[in-house]
């Protein structure tokens, strides 16, 4: 089953158990898809959805970032119910000690040795993108290199 898929039947599942929050959340992604798919006149594929989930989880951390410094705990709750909902659409992200390991390995394959290398190295780490955020892949090479 694509992602795709699942989202429309967890949104059909949502509706039968009247679980307002969850449709709401999961219709928004779904209108989302929809967007993409007409603006690019494609049909969404795991590639593209997970992409569009990963922008849409960044949004959402974002958007709690702000609520908290402005001191609304209610829209925060409700934006971390949402980045909650939305990553278990997405595949598990790697605990920092197996990030760190396979940037490690990267380092070691590209030769880097200071942060001069910085950049090589973070060509390399793009395929970790799945499976780690930019910001936390960013900062293990930095911390590495240094």
């Amino acid at each position: 089953m694509t992602l795709k898929a699942k989202i429309l039947e967890d949104i059909k599942q949502a509706m039968i158990s009247k679980d307002a929050q969850k449709r709401d959340a999961l219709r928004m992604i779904s209108a989302n898809i929809k967007q993409v798919e007409v603006d690019q006149r494609v049909e969404a594929d795991d590639a593209l959805v997970l992409g569009l989930l990963k922008t849409t989880a960044k949004q959402r951390q974002d958007a709690i970032d702000s609520y908290k410094k402005a001191g609304r705990e209610d829209l925060a709750q409700k934006e971390e119910y949402e980045l909650k909902l939305i990553e278990s659409y997405m595949p598990a992200q790697l605990s920092d000690d197996e990030l760190k390991a396979k940037i490690e390995e990267i380092i070691k394959q590209v030769g880097a040795t200071s942060l001069k290398d910085l950049g090589a190295v973070m060509k390399e780490t793009k395929a970790l993108s799945d499976v780690a955020s930019g910001k936390r892949i960013s900062e293990c090479v930095k911390n590495l290199l240094s």
